[in-house]
């Protein structure tokens, strides 16, 4: 039996449901202050936010038949030749970041990656949510 396509659209949705539930997190930080289950969360969340990202971009290319695309350093660097991302450095570096962060959640590693995801990749993840969200209504 034949898997189903999702289409980017569909991606793009799910994509911005998980980035409102980081976004919620991140309230939650401003609002409580650290905690550990909060942190545990936001990074959790930020690299689900991430994945369907990518996962979005890569079902996006596929639809305009982009092949050759084989990791998400390449999908990062053909995102940001389509202007569907601003700051390639700062995505290459989620990547990197998400890497980094072990299931085990070293807590330097951690904590440096819950503080960029709060104060520079929420920025560049809304922005691509945005870019997407244009590129669909003109679609339409």
């Amino acid at each position: 039996m034949k898997t189903p396509v999702v289409n980017w659209h569909k991606r793009l949705q799910d994509y911005s449901e998980a980035l409102a539930e980081l976004k919620d997190y991140l309230d939650e930080l401003k609002r409580k202050g650290f905690s550990e289950k909060l942190e545990h969360k936001i990074i959790r969340s930020f690299e689900l936010t991430h994945e369907m990202a990518l996962n979005t971009m890569m079902e996006y290319f596929r639809e305009l038949g982009h092949t050759g695309i084989t990791g998400p350093r390449d999908l990062t660097v053909e995102a940001f030749h389509s202007d569907l991302i601003d700051d390639g450095e700062t995505w290459l570096e989620m990547i990197i970041d998400r890497i980094k962060a072990s299931p085990l959640y070293n807590e330097d590693v951690n904590k440096s990656l819950m503080e960029k995801t709060s104060k520079k990749f929420i920025n560049n993840l809304e922005n691509f949510e945005r870019k997407m969200k244009k590129i669909e209504e003109e679609s339409n």
